[in-house]
């Protein structure tokens, strides 16, 4: 805690540094998805989606084990309803080129077949269905569009709230945050599917609450330091909330951290994307958002100082 007692770390200097940074994870995030391609999860490439009751208990990873020896492809396996009833549901991506149904068909026969194969009869098949191709990019429509209005909507609170300088700071931070996690998403292998979209837009959420806890301590600041620069501001703002932006940040670290070793597999890409946007966002909150703000409002004051200087020079040439 004697880190944040009177705490005047200089931030507001190393703000190219930290821009520089993000820009590259984000550059070789995306080149490395352009060339090993975007994976997409079951919820959007579509698949196979079968529920299985087995007479017995049978554990996530004797299913995985049976499906891994003859069934190419993903495997997600999670428990499904009660516990009590051993049932387990099993995804399977579609095989390219084939038809809905006979994916199906196929999907659900290989199941079956390895299930047979791994001794774990008695078991029965108590629903099947097919996410298609179809249904696959209606949710991934709806996916950007979700994330595009919220963060539409969180620009206009903050402009009216602040200033525009502010909002778009904020903003810039959010889309910082949702291409760093997508970024180290690539480079770990996770899919994208409706939980890893979740995730994002929480992470959003959580950095802009962030971001504008901060602004607040600006717009307070500023009323009793008038003379002093809003760098100096800014910065000084930082410094009296990072006791709080770390602590909140740490909690909340911890809290994911046991979902992400404790919460089995079907959690996995959730926990993960929301660890790697908790450490951004606190990051971003920190450098990126102060930053963005200040370069724009102080281009807003330039301009209007320029501004200014015309409107005085052609209101003397007309006198003269």
């Amino acid at each position: 805690m004697a880190l944040f007692q009177n705490a005047n770390y200089d931030f507001i200097k190393w703000r190219w540094h930290a821009i520089a940074v993000s820009a590259v994870i984000i550059i070789a995030g995306f080149a490395y998805a352009a060339t090993r391609g975007v994976p997409l999860g079951i919820d959007f490439s579509g698949g196979t989606i079968m529920v299985v009751q087995f007479q017995r208990p049978v554990t996530d990873d004797e299913v995985r084990n049976a499906l891994v020896a003859s069934v190419p492809g993903e495997h997600v396996i999670q428990a499904y309803g009660d516990p009590s009833a051993n049932q387990k549901q099993i995804r399977l991506p579609m095989t390219e080129g084939s038809e809905q149904g006979v994916s199906l068909e196929a999907g659900s026969r290989a199941i079956v077949d390895a299930l047979d194969k791994a001794g774990l009869r008695p078991f029965e098949v108590i629903n099947q269905e097919l996410v298609g191709p179809v249904i696959g990019a209606d949710l991934q429509r709806k996916g950007l569009l979700a994330t595009l209005f919220s963060i539409l909507g969180i620009t206009a609170y903050i402009a009216l709230r602040f200033r525009p300088a502010f909002a778009l700071g904020a903003i810039a931070a959010t889309f910082h945050d949702i291409l760093v996690t997508v970024a180290f998403l690539f480079f770990f292998g996770y899919d994208l599917s409706l939980n890893v979209v979740a995730a994002l837009l929480t992470i959003t959420g959580y950095s802009v609450n962030d971001t504008i806890v901060i602004f607040d301590r600006v717009r307070e600041n500023r009323r009793t330091k008038r003379r002093e620069n809003l760098e100096k501001v800014v910065n000084d703002s930082v410094n009296q909330t990072l006791s709080r932006t770390v602590i909140t940040a740490g909690t909340t670290f911890l809290s994911v951290l046991a979902l992400f070793l404790f919460g089995g597999e079907v959690l996995e890409g959730f926990a993960f994307t929301m660890l790697v946007g908790i450490i951004s966002g606190t990051y971003s909150t920190i450098f990126i958002a102060s930053s963005i703000a200040i370069i724009l409002a102080n281009r807003q004051g330039a301009g209007r100082t320029q501004g200014a200087r015309k409107e005085t020079a052609a209101a003397r040439s007309s006198v003269r």
